[in-house]
Formats: structure tokens, sequence, C-alpha cells
């Protein structure tokens, strides 16, 4: 079930979300409808709480099959810094510059309760980074640098490809 996403300035983005104390049934279905909401929206990442749900849980895919299903995620780790371009499927429609850690490493716990950490660099750590800030009720507008208008983001994009 596809769940519809919550748009700025709903207050409830803005909350710190409250940790998964146990995994049950109704965690892995939460966790199955934010991904079909995310695909449905062409996402690379989503989180609870942009689906009204006040719970440490986020979900990132960057290439297709290679889906993590983060619950109560930390970052233990960060290195080295750039900035790119991001947006957000609560803030259609705006897109603007993040500096954010190049490299980070992520502890969180996976549907069946395994602790797992892994270690990502550019545009997959971009993506933890951007929905664990969800988790901690940050927007990506909270942080940007520059805002870059929709209808000049291809531009920007070609001319920054090798940043």
């Amino acid at each position: 079930m596809s769940y519809p996403i919550m748009i700025h300035p709903n207050k409830k983005l803005n909350r710190k979300a409250q940790p998964i104390d146990m995994i049950t049934d109704e965690t892995i279905v939460l966790l199955d409808n934010l991904y079909e909401t995310m695909v449905a929206n062409d996402g690379v990442g989503i989180a609870a709480p942009q689906v009204g749900k006040n719970q440490r849980i986020a979900i990132v895919e960057v290439d297709e099959g290679d889906k993590f299903e983060l619950i109560n995620p930390e970052i233990i780790e960060a290195k080295g810094e750039s900035i790119d371009v991001e947006g957000c499927l609560s803030i259609p429609h705006v897109y603007g510059t993040v500096k954010r850690a190049d490299e980070v490493t992520v502890r969180y716990y996976d549907r069946d309760g395994e602790e797992i950490e892994v270690t990502a660099f550019g545009y997959l750590a971009r993506a933890f980074q951007h929905e664990i800030d969800h988790l901690d009720g940050i927007l990506f507008i909270d942080k940007m640098i520059e805002q870059i208008p929709e209808e000049k983001l291809e531009e920007y994009m070609e001319e920054h490809l090798d940043d």
C-alpha cells in the first residue's frame, strides 16, 4: 500500500522520530509500504516521518536492487565533505546544494533484527545522511546553501558533472 507523502511545511516533518523497541509485524508492513511509496514517487529514499509515522525507520535504494531498510539508524563515523544538489519527496519542485560527508558508516537494524554496519561513499552516503536527517526532524532546506531553480537543474547538473 502506498502512503500519501506529507508535504512541507507540515510540522510532523520537524519532529524527532521515536526509536523502535521491537520489530513487529506492523514494522515489517511499514517497511514494505514505505518502499512501495518511495518507488511510486520515483524516490531514492524515504523516512517514516514523511508518511506521518513517528518511527526511526527509513529506506534507501540509489541503485535498483540494492535496498537498505534502516531501523534505528545512526551515523557512527563521517569523513570528508562535498557539496551537491538534493531534492526531497516532501518538498516537491525545490532543489538546492547541501554540504554532506563524502563517506559515512551507518549502524542500523534490518527487518530480521540483525545489527548491520555499512560504510557508504558518494551518492549513497548522501542519501543515508538525508534520510537520517529526516528521522531527526531536519530537512535538506534547513542545510541548503543555494537553491537551484527547477528549470535550471539539468543545466546545473551538467555543469557540475565532474565536481
